[in-house]
This record gives structure tokens, sequence and C-alpha cells, in this order.
């Protein structure tokens, strides 16, 4: 038998930009499929958190931005997710993580309502999957990584914390992409192969054989351009060599589902 359905927790937000208000969206979509099973909502969206102060004290798409990121600690009965990065700076969503220095039962998983994950997949804590995401067998999200809108993860693919995987990209089976890693909007990667940490593929690349750590990979087939902004090199040696290849095992977070 099942246990009793989670209660509603207050969810904050860090970061007021793009990805953050997408998140925002998925949570209040989450509380509108659950209201119409009758259910009460697995979030409460208490607000986003941003260190812009010029932010700070407006609504963003009719959410307040409370103040900055340090208030995760003034208010520690709501649980957390950071939605932050670019590809500019594909690294910001892990410095901010470690900054912040909350415990890993903080970090709230958000899961858009009309996304598919199998009972045999795995999702880590502070990651968000957006809308008509599919995750088809056995894969293993790590911790605090971004899946943008109709994005496929199929059999046994294994993606690291902190990873990016913007809009429409396609992994095949068995894939292996490293902490950190970003793909562009629409990439596509053979099965089998391996994408580096903290290495990022452009846009459209069709990914056909291993891209090494700290490199920056486009084209179809995708090859190299040059290594990869000093941020995510600095994240690369900060990991070290055995960090940036291990594939973590993952644990299931808590859903908006």
């Amino acid at each position: 038998m099942s246990g009793p359905p989670p209660r509603t927790e207050d969810l904050l937000i860090v970061g007021a930009g793009g990805f953050a208000r997408e998140t925002a969206q998925a949570v209040r979509d989450a509380a509108a499929a659950a209201a119409a099973y009758g259910r009460a909502p697995r979030w409460r969206l208490a607000g986003h958190l941003d260190d812009d102060p010029g932010l700070h004290g407006r609504e963003v798409d009719g959410v307040p931005v409370l103040g900055g990121s340090h208030l995760v600690h003034e208010l520690p009965a709501a649980r957390v997710v950071v939605c932050v990065g670019s590809p500019r700076d594909y690294a910001v969503r892990a410095r901010l993580v470690r900054r912040l220095g909350l415990p890993g039962s903080r970090y709230a998983t958000v899961v858009h309502p009309t996304a598919v994950v199998s009972g045999s997949s795995l999702l880590g804590a502070g990651s968000v999957l957006l809308a008509h995401c599919v995750l088809t067998a056995a894969v293993r999200l790590g911790s605090h990584v971004a899946v943008m809108p109709h994005v496929v993860l199929t059999h046994d693919d294994r993606v690291g914390d902190f990873a990016t995987l913007a809009s429409g990209v396609r992994l095949g089976g068995g894939v292996r992409l490293g902490r950190g890693a970003y793909l562009g909007a629409g990439a596509l990667v053979r099965e089998g192969t391996s994408v580096g940490a903290w290495s990022l593929t452009g846009m459209g690349s069709t990914v056909l054989a291993d891209v090494p750590p700290g490199e920056v990979w486009a084209g179809s087939p995708a090859r190299r351009l040059r290594a990869a902004g000093g941020p995510a090199l600095d994240e690369l040696r900060a990991d070290g060599e055995e960090t940036a290849g291990r594939w973590p095992e993952t644990r299931m977070g808590s859903t908006v589902a």
C-alpha cells in the first residue's frame, strides 16, 4: 500500500530570469493539475530570490521577488530550487549552490505535469524537468540538473550533477553526460557516447563521438571548436579528474506530481 500523499510545502526559486520563470510556471501548472484531481499541490510558490537588488520588492509574472539568495537561511522551512544559468556561464548554478551551503534535504525536485518519467528512472534533488520531457527507462539524473521542454532521455542514460539540457535535446540509449555539461537546443547525441564534464555542445549539433571534458563542440557531426570558457574550466579543475569522470548514483527527489 502507498503511504499518505506528501504535504504541501513552501518553495523558493533562486533566480528570477527565464529559467526561474519557467520553473515557477511549472509549479503553477502542477498545482492546477493537482486541483483538477482534487489533490493538494505539492508546492506552494513562496517567491523568487535574486541577488539583483533592482528586482527586490517587484513581481515577476505575478510572483514576488522577496530579496537576495541569502534569505534561504532565514526561511528554513521552505524548500529550494536554484534556477540560474546560460550558455555564457553555465557554471553559475554550481557556484551558487556551493555558496548557499544548504543540505541536500532542503532542495526540491520540480517536474512539470506533462513530463513522462518512468518508474525505473531516478531524479536527483534540486533538478527541474519542464514541459513534455520524456525519461524512458532506467535513466539516472543527478542533482541540480536543468531539463528544458521536449527533451528525450532514453534507456540507461546517466546525467551528472549541474548538467543543462536545452529544449529539444535527444540522447540515445546509454549516453553518459558529465557533471556540468551543457547541451544546446536541439542537440542530438548518439547512443553509447560520453559527453565530458563542463563541456558545451552547440545548438543543433549531432554528437557522434565522445566529447572530452572542458571543450566546446558544434556542428553536424560535432567537432571541437575551442576550450570551454573560464568559469567552466575553473569548475573542472575544482572537481578534479576523479570527480569529473564519475557518474554518480542519483537519488529520487521530491516531485511536484
